[in-house]
């Protein structure tokens, strides 16, 4: 696919919606890593499995405010069955799976002499469990959750009289 596609694409509103809900992942990719090297990495306070569990916790919750605010655009108080369960529902599953994966990396390596060596693999196969589910995410939060739905919208206006509908 040619560059001058990709800008195209990328400057559609989905496109800038993959942009921005890109941005929120890496920021919170970023944050997660961050603790889990720090936690299990540098500190040692706990198995993989509860650093893990520390920092996917912990990223989740900035991840939700710029999901809905920034890459959907969705302002106003969250819709608890819409936005909120749905949206934690599929943190916790992502927790889960990256939970399974970084105790089972921990598992594998135990043996090694190099803790650090150890806590580069455990944060590689968080990376790559979340790897995994970023897409299917992307399209539940595009088509399901964050959808500007009609009862939430403003009503028009009237141009000639500024009067409601």
């Amino acid at each position: 696919m040619r560059p001058s596609v990709l800008l195209e694409r990328a400057r559609s509103p989905l496109g800038q919606k993959m942009v921005r809900y890109t941005m929120v992942s890496v920021i919170s990719v970023i944050v997660a890593q961050v603790i889990l090297f720090l936690t299990f990495g540098v500190l040692k306070l706990w198995s993989a499995r509860t650093c893990n569990i520390v920092a996917v916790t912990i990223s989740g919750v900035p991840s939700y405010y710029l999901n809905r605010a920034w890459a959907w655009g969705k302002t106003g108080k969250s819709h608890l069955w819409r936005e909120v369960v749905p949206f934690w529902s599929l943190a916790f599953v992502g927790l889960a799976f990256s939970t399974w994966a970084v105790d089972w990396a921990e598992t594998q390596t135990a043996h090694w002499q190099s803790h650090l060596q150890v806590a580069a693999i455990v944060n590689a196969a968080s990376i790559g469990a979340f790897g995994i589910l970023w897409i299917g995410k992307f399209i539940l939060f595009n088509k399901v959750m964050f959808v500007h739905h009609i009862e939430d919208l403003p009503e028009a206006l009237d141009g000639r009289t500024g009067i409601p509908g």
